[in-house]
């Protein structure tokens, strides 16, 4: 396995960048404008795909920017993809 980071999303307003990296366990940090509304929504959601994707030994970084779900669950998909591709 390399230890090449992946990313997708911008920092617009209502995006957010997934940036997703080898790790040892399973780490997830989220950073959000809306982290006090909706911080354990996200990471509930953000974890769900993880283990819908079964991934394991991986760094999970989000910078959200008001994001919904849909667009989350997009850019997880996306930055998903592209690890796969790379590892």
């Amino acid at each position: 396995m390399s230890n090449k980071q992946v990313k997708a999303g911008s920092m617009e307003s209502s995006d957010l960048v997934v940036i997703i990296s080898q790790g040892k366990g399973l780490n997830v940090e989220i950073n959000s404008i809306v982290k006090n509304q909706f911080g354990e929504q996200i990471k509930g959601l953000v974890m769900e795909i993880i283990e819908a994707h079964q991934l394991t030994d991986v760094d999970v970084l989000i910078h959200d920017r008001g994001a919904l779900d849909y667009a989350i669950k997009a850019r997880m998909e996306t930055a998903i993809s592209r690890y796969r591709k790379d590892v």
